[in-house]
């Protein structure tokens, strides 16, 4: 896995650059307005592309786009593409520069919490097909990731609540003690500079004894086999939810099926539901046959087993799990009656 760097974007060294032919910025419409001043002045000459904003535009049209402004500006496979944005922009920029001209290299300059602590950590590129989440994509690394958390400070509250989520997941499965810290505290009170910090350690040191997720990386999964699902189910419908609701409601139900697999205790299971709501809400969740097909049709799955990561007390997760749509069904009923 290529290098991972916390710094100030006013530190970047140009040399990096050098053996560059074009270059370009890709942005949308919010990291042009919030966050490419604070980079431009740093960076040899370059084009700026742009692409929307959104869940709703990571497919193959914008790709499409994508790709004819990089033919248009003549980009040959000596050209770097940086990627300015969040986990959307970082999939599906990385994608586009992977199999433009067979590979172009790329690098992440993440500017939401969900992409910092998550998204532009471990290689993975991809672009969503219909309802279906990030299904199609390959492994390729950046030359570099450089998170500068100064970029957190443009926020929105509802984007800093969706990185939320994949923090309070690596706690789940990696940290009892920063997970009794954390859910000690109101969203708006974290430490994210600490928070960046011990989720890019933990995700870099999976993703690097296993860069390609044949084994203990799948542990990373846990809330979003079910909540690609829901995730799918609205954006399909609609009425889109960021991606951390999305996933925090997944790892409620996923952590259900661990309660009931005895994997989590009760007690356990309990603080993971009362701290997802008092921080997400509740989602107004579908039935549960509304999300088999995109459970069938999980990168996770084997043939025909539906396969979870799951949690095997607060601090740990085991993956491979198999599971059966009873068990999933019984979770959704369990989340639809659950009080916040």
């Amino acid at each position: 896995m290529n290098q991972v760097r916390i710094q100030r974007a006013r530190s970047f060294s140009k040399a990096i650059f050098k053996s560059y032919t074009s270059i370009g910025v890709l942005v949308d419409e919010n990291t042009k307005r919030f966050c490419y001043d604070a980079i431009k002045k740093w960076l040899p000459p370059h084009f700026v592309l742009e692409t929307p904003a959104g869940e709703e535009h990571k497919n193959l049209v914008s790709c499409g786009l994508l790709w004819q402004q990089m033919t248009d500006l003549r980009f040959d496979r000596h050209s770097l593409l940086i990627v300015l944005g969040g986990g959307v922009l970082g999939d599906m920029g990385g994608f586009c520069a992977s199999v433009y001209k067979r590979g172009i290299d790329f690098l992440l300059l993440p500017t939401t919490l969900l992409a910092q602590v998550d998204a532009s950590i471990g290689a993975k590129t991809a672009v969503d097909f219909g309802s279906l989440k990030n299904h199609l994509g390959v492994f390729n690394s950046p030359v570099a990731a450089l998170i500068d958390t100064d970029f957190l400070t443009t926020l929105p509250l509802a984007e800093l609540r969706s990185g939320f989520a994949e923090v309070i997941k690596h706690c789940l499965i990696s940290d009892k003690q920063m997970w009794e810290t954390i859910r000690k505290k109101k969203l708006e009170d974290q430490d994210w500079p600490r928070l960046v910090r011990h989720s890019v350690k933990f995700k870099s040191k999976v993703v690097t004894k296993d860069p390609i997720e044949k084994g203990i990386r799948k542990i990373l999964n846990y809330g979003h086999s079910l909540g690609h699902a829901v995730e799918g189910y609205f954006l399909h419908s609609g009425h889109q939810l960021l991606h951390g609701e999305a996933i925090a409601a997944g790892m409620i139900l996923e952590g259900h099926i661990a309660r009931n697999k005895k994997l989590l205790s009760s007690e356990e299971l309990e603080s993971i539901q009362e701290y997802i709501f008092s921080v997400f809400g509740k989602i107004n969740l579908p039935d549960a046959d509304q999300l088999m097909p995109a459970l069938h049709q999980d990168k996770k799955n084997k043939g025909k087993e539906i396969l979870l990561a799951l949690p095997k007390h607060i601090g740990k997760a085991i993956w491979d799990v198999q599971v059966n749509e009873k068990e999933i069904r019984d979770a959704v009923l369990y989340y639809q009656s659950s009080q916040t």
